[in-house]
């Protein structure tokens, strides 16, 4: 038995963004449209917009989301009152335009609808309906039923959650995506595959999710050096369905212990998110092979993840691709915790923290104290 969340339509592949300003107005002529920093990407949607005859009020998402920033732009969003939002950017732009979305119809102060920091109350009112376009392929937040944002009073991310979050349209289109720079794409693929393992080994894992991650893992980990290496077009076309494939899957089945770790670790550095996620993923699969019982479930799901690895990073070496993946990320630019800016004298507070988080309740294992600290020692 389970349920399966997911936006009411996914429109995908090159090209599709161009129907979107029509798309915008079958919900009304009054859109705001959140960018990230370089507000010359959007343009040629505010234009398309503009040739409608639709009213536009543009806001710029320059960071990853924090509260205070959500909370001086949602005052801009209120007194607008827009019909539909368009988010046009990587998962911190369309986390952001989520969290104003979510909050323009609430009360009271929007730190009480976080989980961990607030009350983690459900919102007073529908969300303002969200026309998703994501520019980078990892997050997947253009399908996912929450957004991630940063706290500074606390020092940590913290997530603002609600099932009706969900886009009411996904538009994934892998022309926005093509020409990101190296660094960020490769943060942004390894966020990608993390998704898609982290959901197949969770507890919560039901049919649908598995289905989305046995097809989504092996792509991810196929194109993954070409799209890094060679911008290639169509490389970025089959890292757009795997991040898709990812949103899906974890916004149904939950995370796991890198993403548990991730939300502290960048609430503490402010380290892009999916360099955190590559840099821990091979230290969580390692500690996982660990623990496993060899008899079990998901020692069978745990190693076809390694062997999918050995496909496609150590072919005819069984048992290295792990470690062949963890170097070729170092290689392209991913760092340690300690490069992160994370100190060692802080992974006793941040283990403790990662502990706590919503992620980990999806990890396939309760992890003690000293195999958290394990799992960031083996990173560092």
């Amino acid at each position: 038995m389970f349920s399966f969340s997911s936006p009411q339509t996914i429109f995908f592949g090159c090209g599709q963004s161009q129907k979107t300003a029509s798309l915008a107005k079958d919900f009304g002529n009054r859109i705001l449209l959140v960018h990230g920093s370089n507000a010359q990407r959007a343009e040629w949607l505010l234009s398309s917009c503009t040739e409608l005859s639709l009213t536009v009020k543009s806001i710029s998402c320059k960071n990853e989301p924090t509260l205070p920033d959500i909370e001086t732009s949602l005052a801009q969003a209120r007194e607008f009152s827009p019909h539909v939002i368009l988010a046009l950017g990587g998962g911190s732009v369309i986390d952001f335009a989520k969290s104003l979305a979510a909050l323009i119809g609430c009360s009271d102060k929007p730190i009480f609808y976080l989980e961990g920091v607030g009350d983690g109350r459900p919102l007073d009112n529908p969300p303002i309906p969200i026309i998703a376009l994501p520019t980078t392929a990892g997050t997947g937040a253009e399908v996912t039923k929450n957004a991630v944002i940063s706290v500074p009073e606390h020092g940590v991310k913290v997530s603002l959650r609600d099932t009706r979050m969900v886009p009411q349209i996904a538009i994934v289109d892998p022309i926005l995506m093509q020409g990101a720079p190296r660094n960020v794409s490769l943060s942004a693929a390894l966020d990608a595959i993390t998704q898609v393992i982290e959901p197949y080994l969770s507890n919560k894992a039901n049919l649908m999710t598995d289905a989305l991650c046995r097809a989504a893992i092996p792509v991810g980990l196929k194109v993954i050096r070409d799209l890094v290496e060679n911008n290639t077009l169509g490389a970025w076309e089959s890292m757009a369905w795997v991040s898709t494939c990812g949103g899906l899957a974890l916004a149904n089945a939950g995370l796991g212990a890198v993403h548990g770790f991730a939300g502290v670790i960048g609430g503490k550095t402010n380290a892009p998110h999916g360099e955190i996620c590559g840099a821990l993923l091979p230290a969580v699969m390692e500690s996982h092979i660990n623990k496993a019982d060899h008899e079990t479930d998901i020692y069978r799901r745990i190693t076809w993840v390694l062997e999918m690895m050995d496909t496609h990073f150590s072919p005819g070496r069984r048992g290295c691709g792990l470690v062949e993946l963890r170097d070729w990320s170092r290689k392209m630019g991913i760092r340690s915790m300690t490069g992160l800016g994370l100190s060692i004298a802080d992974y006793q507070s941040v283990a403790t923290a990662a502990a706590k988080t919503s992620s980990m309740r999806g990890n396939p294992f309760v992890l003690s104290q000293s195999e958290l600290l394990s799992i960031l020692d083996a990173a560092t």
